[in-house]
C-alpha cells in the first residue's frame, strides 16, 4: 500500500481536483483506492456524491479515538475508489487534540490496520489549503507527497514554503517522506504566462515535474457540482483524459520506484 498526501498550502491549485480524479483514474487501472478527506470543506466527499446525511462516520471520529479508520470508510459510485469522509467539526480538531500524545501521528496509528489488511493499493489524503496539523498528520502518515501547481505567478513562491514544511516533517516526524511528483494544473496554452511558469517549475524541479499536465478545462470544474468526478461526467473532454494519463504516470513512477529498491 502506498500513501500519498495532496498538498499545497496555497488554496484554489485544485488539489480537491486531483484527488478525486487521480482516485478515479487510478482505480480505472485496476488499483484499489481510499481516499481520506482531511479538509473540514469536506469538497472530496461532496465531489464524490457522499452528501453530509451519509457520513455517519467520519475522520474526525477516528482522529479523536472514537473509531477505527475502517469504520468511516464509505463506498462511492465508482469501482474501486472508497472514501472516508470529513465534516466541519473537523476544524476543531487542532484544539481538541491539544496536549494529546502522539498528536502528530494520530492519522499514521489509523492507517495501521488498513496497511495491514491489504485491501488497498493507493491511499490518497486530500489535505486543507494551509499546514496544520491537519496536515501535518497527513505528512507523518505518508510515504510521498503529490503537489498540484497551478500555472500561475505565485506558484513557485508557495511551493517553497511547501518543501520547507516537507523537509521540517521529514527531519522529525517522517524520516521517509519523500517527494512523489509535482502535477502543473489549470495550465491554459493560450495563456503566455502559464508556459512560462511551466518551465521555471521543470527547470527548478526537473524531473520531479509529471509530464502530464492537467489543462484548465470547463468540464472539470462543472463535474463536483453534480458530484462525480470528471472521468464518469465527461470521460472524453480534456480534463479526463490528462487525469488518466498522470495515473499511468504515477503507476509507472511506483513500478520503477520498487525496481530500484528491490535492486
Amino acid at each position: 500500500m502506498r500513501v500519498l498526501v495532496i498538498a499545497n498550502q496555497k488554496g484554489g491549485v485544485g488539489k480537491t481536483t486531483t484527488a478525486i480524479n487521480l482516485g478515479t483514474a487510478l482505480a480505472a487501472v485496476g488499483e484499489r483506492v481510499l481516499l481520506i478527506d482531511s479538509d473540514p470543506q469536506g469538497n472530496a466527499s461532496t465531489g464524490l456524491g457522499i452528501g453530509r446525511a451519509l457520513r455517519k462516520v467520519t475522520l474526525y471520529d477516528v482522529l479523536m479515538g472514537e473509531h477505527s479508520l475502517e469504520e468511516s470508510v464509505l463506498k462511492t459510485a465508482i469501482p474501486g475508489l472508497d472514501l472516508s469522509p470529513s465534516d466541519p467539526d473537523l476544524s476543531g480538531v487542532e484544539l481538541e487534540l491539544g496536549q494529546m500524545p502522539r498528536r502528530s501521528f494520530k492519522l499514521r496509528d489509523a492507517l495501521e490496520a488498513v496497511r495491514a489488511s491489504k485491501a488497498y493499493t493507493y491511499v490518497l489524503i486530500d489535505c486543507p489549503p494551509s499546514l496544520n496539523l491537519l496536515t501535518v498528520n497527513a505528512m507523518a502518515a505518508a510515504d510521498a507527497v503529490l503537489v498540484p501547481l497551478q500555472c500561475e505567478f505565485f506558484a513557485l513562491e508557495g511551493l517553497t514554503q511547501l518543501m520547507r514544511t516537507v523537509e521540517l516533517v521529514k527531519g522529525s516526524l517522517n524520516p521517509a517522506l519523500d517527494i512523489q511528483g509535482v502535477v502543473l494544473t489549470m495550465y491554459d496554452r493560450r495563456n503566455s504566462l502559464s508556459e512560462q511558469v511551466a518551465r521555471d517549475v521543470r527547470g527548478h524541479f526537473g524531473d520531479t515535474v509529471y509530464q502530464t499536465v492537467i489543462p484548465r478545462n470547463v468540464r472539470v470544474s462543472e463535474a463536483p457540482s453534480f458530484g462525480k468526478p470528471v472521468l464518469v461526467y465527461d470521460l472524453k473532454c480534456r480534463g479526463s483524459q490528462a487525469y488518466l494519463k498522470l495515473a499511468r504516470e504515477v503507476v509507472v513512477r511506483e513500478r520503477d520506484r520498487r525496481a530500484k529498491e528491490a535492486a
